[in-house]
């Protein structure tokens, strides 16, 4: 089952009249930006969530570009499980912010670990490659061992670079609590589900 798009300026004037929005990233993506008052559920934990609400009330997923919920739209209907209307904000935060909607940024956060991959991957494989060219062949060992790593995550989803990344200084606050299940409970009617 699909869900249908909504958008940023729908979605606005859904959430001002009631709406719940969900954001379906990781944590580390949300600390650094998010809607305000969005829900985080991420989809890493989207299985383990209870996601309560008040069924005449329509429920807004997103995620960054809207790549994420359309992807795992039949996923995110199933949790709602047609008890209230379900939406994907077309485009995600960025079309949100293209918009003009605000936006909460916290630029203490570490950049997303996906990103700080990318980031040292590129380098690592810019750095071999230029050191190959100019230094000795014998550096062309680095592009390929990071060609090498990101195949192995690709096919098996365990990236090691991203693991050593954790543990850097700048990211040890942002991974260091653990995360339980009941963290992303989403509250019926504004309550708390806890006793």
């Amino acid at each position: 089952m699909s869900l249908p798009t909504v958008s940023p300026t729908e979605a606005k004037r859904l959430l001002d009249q009631g709406a719940l929005l969900v954001d379906i990233r990781e944590a580390d993506e949300h600390a650094r930006e998010n809607i305000p008052d969005a829900r985080l559920v991420p989809l890493s934990r989207l299985d383990q969530a209870d996601l309560a609400h008040p069924e005449d009330q329509p429920v807004i997923f997103h995620c960054r570009s809207g790549a994420r919920t359309q992807g795992n739209a039949p996923r995110l209907a199933a949790k709602v499980g047609g008890a209230c209307d379900a939406f994907i904000i077309e485009g995600g935060i960025d079309a949100w912010k293209k918009a003009g909607l605000p936006v909460s940024v916290d630029r203490r956060q570490p950049l997303e670990l996906q990103r700080q991959v990318q980031i040292g991957a590129g380098s690592m494989a810019f750095l071999g490659t230029m050191l190959g060219l100019l230094v000795s062949q014998w550096f062309f060992i680095i592009p390929a061992f990071v060609g090498a790593g990101l195949t192995m995550a690709g096919i098996t989803g365990f990236c090691g670079m991203a693991r050593i990344l954790m543990k850097a200084p700048w990211n040890r606050a942002a991974y260091a609590q653990p995360k339980t299940p009941d963290a992303f409970n989403i509250p019926c009617s504004g309550t708390s589900r806890r006793s």
